[in-house]
């Protein structure tokens, strides 16, 4: 089968623009990457990100939108501009992988929505613990039952992040938790469902700026209480990442939910839990080094040529 024809539109400030057309130019029996595009003054903007990827050739954003050649592109602009780019692809009917969670007008967004179920076209959103080895098997376990009668998700997502970053959580409604607490409200709703109230705890440390750069939120359920974790100031926050499932039947705690070893990649600790007595340590696994980014994109690429259904098409999650 030929590969798709693929071209990049846009890098961003802290998210992972570079990761991703990376990943794109190392799958290269899936992919042709025909170039990139710059809009917003970034290539300016971001002379560190760019010089890393100087290499790719520059293209117009007409020339992409308008090459009936170019199946698929990569929106991954700052987050502020991602529907803005995405809609313009939608409506040339482009395959479209963007950057999470879809930008901060809901109208917008919807009418991308539209758009996309009108053409037909895949719309992947880069959620990249949907990929992670343990967290699909973890969803699997959850979806046939294992775990029995689900009681509580916690999800904690954090780091400890420089001045600049954290004044520029100012720019997004939620702070830190619309920048990476959307990955884990994805995870409790993929788990849970929609919850029967949620209760948002937004703060800011007050440590140089009055961005939301702590972030959290209550899941009311039926059966219990989830929760979704985020800061932007928390020294060793990268280490105490996870995600605890806790059924009738048994819990697990993924922790650190991934760790990166430069050079090799990334690996996620797993525990177990199936034992009642007082003390029982747990069953522990470590998965073998991956890269967090290459399962997304081939993932997508399968979703474009249509030998895989997108779990995560428009919806796929039917709330009560």
């Amino acid at each position: 089968m030929s590969r798709i024809k693929i071209a990049q539109i846009g890098i961003n400030q802290y998210s992972h623009s570079n990761e991703i057309l990376q990943s794109i130019s190392k799958q290269d029996s899936l992919f042709e990457l025909v170039g990139c595009v710059f809009p917003e003054g970034e290539k300016e903007r971001l002379p560190n990100k760019y010089a890393r990827i100087s290499d790719c050739p520059e293209l117009t954003l007409e020339a992409v939108l308008n090459d009936p050649q170019v199946e698929a592109v990569t929106v991954e602009t700052d987050e502020i501009h991602l529907t803005k780019y995405a809609l313009m692809a939608a409506k040339t009917g482009k395959h479209i992988h963007m950057e999470k969670p879809g930008g901060i007008n809901l109208h917008t967004f919807e009418e991308l929505i539209e758009t996309v179920k009108q053409t037909g076209k895949v719309l992947h959103l880069g959620y990249m613990y949907r990929y992670n080895p343990y967290v699909m098997d973890l969803l699997e376990q959850v979806k046939r039952g294992r775990l029995g009668q689900i009681l509580s998700v916690e999800a904690q997502m954090s780091c400890f992040h420089p001045d600049t970053l954290r004044q520029w959580l100012r720019t997004y409604p939620g702070g830190m938790m619309f920048y990476l607490g959307c990955h884990m409200i994805d995870l409790i709703l993929q788990i849970q469902g929609q919850p029967k109230q949620i209760i948002p705890l937004n703060k800011s440390t007050n440590c140089n700026t009055d961005a939301q750069d702590f972030g959290m939120a209550v899941f009311e359920y039926d059966n219990g209480i989830s929760f979704a974790k985020v800061s932007a100031m928390e020294m060793g926050g990268p280490a105490r990442r996870q995600l605890v499932v806790s059924g009738t039947n048994g819990t697990v705690e993924l922790k650190p939910l991934e760790w990166h070893v430069i050079g090799s990649g990334y690996y996620t600790q797993k525990t177990e839990y199936t034992e009642t007595i007082w003390g029982t340590t747990g069953q522990q696994h470590k998965s073998p080094f991956f890269d967090r980014y290459d399962g997304m994109m081939e993932a997508f690429a399968a979703y474009v040529r249509g030998e895989k259904t997108n779990p995560y098409t428009i919806g796929t999650i039917e709330w009560e």
